[in-house]
């Protein structure tokens, strides 16, 4: 009975930890560890004023997004949510990583997609991410999101945040 406990609880574990995972489209570094995400080039340990603020990633300049919520864009950014972020987030409530029904009031909008397509490296090399996983004790993983998917994602914490 105990081997059968053991394999079940071994078994869930597995899939959970393959659920946060991504895609499964990987490549290995230099250390043998996978990474799905993009690669971003060496930091030099120092950030710059827009990186210290914004984040480290794609996302470079100010964003023109505007006041209002698109929700057609709102509502995409839901469902891509729902099916990649949910395992470990909710909007209230903390479970693997924080909860984010506030986090356009807390972060910039540069902040959050820098972190959303660039987790490995805010959690490496941003002092915010660094505090993140600290706390946490679990990095994101990169779940193998678009910049527009990001930005879809991003406006539904908007529209959560207008509610």
């Amino acid at each position: 009975m105990m081997k059968r406990t053991t394999a079940t609880l071994t078994l869930l574990i597995s899939i959970f930890l393959v659920s946060c995972g991504g895609s499964g489209d990987s490549d290995s570094d230099a250390s043998g560890e996978t990474s799905n995400a993009p690669a971003q080039e060496e930091s030099s340990g120092e950030l710059s004023a827009f990186e210290q603020e914004h984040g480290i990633g794609p996302v470079t300049e100010p964003l023109n997004i505007g006041d209002g919520v698109d929700s057609a864009l709102a509502e995409q950014g839901q469902s891509i949510f729902e099916m990649k972020c949910t395992a470990c987030h909710e909007m209230e409530n903390r479970l693997v990583g924080p909860p984010l029904g506030d986090v356009t009031e807390r972060r910039s909008n540069e902040f959050i997609m820098n972190f959303i397509l660039n987790p490995a490296g805010m959690t490496q090399d941003h002092p915010v991410g660094k505090e993140l996983l600290a706390e946490y004790m679990t990095p994101m993983p990169f779940q193998n999101v678009s910049e527009e998917e990001a930005r879809a994602i991003l406006e539904y914490f908007r529209l959560v945040a207008s509610n």
